[in-house]
């Protein structure tokens, strides 16, 4: 299919122990331990909107919260595409995969202003702090990729 990239924003959201937040996917609820269950708060940016501004906003629609501070821009787009199953399905059929502008962000608050219940339709229904090095675990395969170049290069932000 030639689909183009969905534009999309993702935070690695370091807690002052310098671990990350993973929320599970509320879809999968039974992927506890499971590869893909559990990923980083991403999404889709609005036409002409600043990626800075942009994962800001995702943060608070998908975890409730926007008391952080950026400490790192990724320098690069990060792409993935989708397995051939999903394509036509997932991202609402519209695209191959997506482009992601990746940040590296300090939480200022407390572990109770992150909320996923604020959203009538949640997109996780759980979350925990985990060492950055575990997030290529996490992943499902076709983002597996991405997890292991943001566990290496914001690795000097990890407690």
């Amino acid at each position: 299919m030639d689909l183009p990239y969905r534009d999309n924003v993702g935070a690695v959201l370091f807690n002052r122990a310098g671990l990350v937040l993973v929320a599970r996917r509320a879809d999968l609820p039974n992927a506890e331990g499971a590869p893909g269950g559990w990923q980083l708060p991403q999404g889709g940016m609005d036409p002409g909107e600043d990626p800075a501004i942009a994962v800001f906003r995702e943060m608070e629609e998908e975890i409730g919260t926007r008391n952080a501070a950026i400490i790192a821009e990724h320098p690069d787009w990060l792409s993935y595409d989708l397995p051939p199953h999903l394509l036509g399905r997932a991202l609402g059929g519209k695209y191959r995969g997506q482009r992601q502008k990746w940040y590296a962000l300090r939480f200022l608050g407390e572990d109770a202003e992150i909320r996923l219940d604020l959203d009538p339709h949640p997109e996780f229904d759980a979350w925990r702090w985990v060492p950055l090095a575990e997030l290529p675990s996490l992943a499902v395969s076709f983002k597996r990729e991405i997890y292991d170049i943001l566990a290496r290069d914001f690795a000097r932000y990890a407690g």
